[in-house]
């Protein structure tokens, strides 16, 4: 595995993640079991925003993002940790079998525009929520997407990711117009993925893990 990683990629050298991360990868984790640790995962993956606080509030206008269905497994811990009750907008991505490439079937970003009575819906910072980054097609359809809207900052936070697809997401944030960034935070690093798009060697479907639809 490279050692030079962007910038803006941030790997979690937490020791209890690590632990949790294994536990994860086994086979033997049931349905609750991965739930509950994606979920710890998510609390211990440090996930600074880039942004200033004051003792009463956070200073940007923040909305969680997960990607369908697996992403649904991290708001909790999300909503945990930020100090403010923030909106939750959900964007549906599956990954076409044959070309890997992104589908885009759900999407609830309000685009209304604002009047005097409803202000911009748009925020400052979007998070990310994803527990796998495999080859990154769909990391950067949700990144793009999130900039077509207007947001100025991304943070993406997932359990694990392989490198190529770590890489690729990451690099939606150089030399953007405007100052759009992105910063990606992983609790682990896998070296590549299969050919049909799986990291090896992986969490396996963390989706049908958390939802019991495993054999679909």
């Amino acid at each position: 595995m490279a050692s030079a990683l962007p910038s803006n990629v941030h790997v979690s050298q937490h020791p209890c993640l690590r632990a949790k991360l294994s536990q994860l990868r086994s086979k033997h984790a049931n349905a609750r079991e991965t739930k509950a640790l994606v979920h710890e995962i998510a609390l211990i993956d440090e996930t600074p925003i880039g942004y200033s606080y004051t003792t009463e509030s956070i200073t940007p206008r923040v909305v969680i993002v997960p990607i369908l269905r697996s992403g649904l497994g991290m708001i909790e811990a999300l909503q945990t940790l930020l100090p403010d009750p923030v909106s939750v907008h959900h964007l549906g991505l599956f990954r076409e079998p044959t070309t890997l490439q992104p589908v885009e079937y759900y999407n609830n970003l309000p685009y209304h525009r604002p009047s005097p009575n409803a202000p911009s819906p748009i925020p400052d910072l979007a998070i990310i929520v994803d527990p796998v980054i495999a080859t990154g097609g769909t990391a950067v359809a949700a990144i793009q997407t999130l900039f077509e809207w207007g947001v100025e900052k991304v943070v993406l936070i997932s359990v694990l990711g392989s490198e190529p697809g770590v890489r690729k997401a990451a690099a939606e944030g150089a030399g953007k117009e405007g100052g759009q960034e992105v910063e990606v935070w992983i609790g682990g690093l896998d070296d590549n993925v299969n050919d049909r798009g799986m990291i090896k060697p992986g969490i396996g479907d963390i989706g049908d893990r958390l939802f019991l639809t495993i054999g679909k």
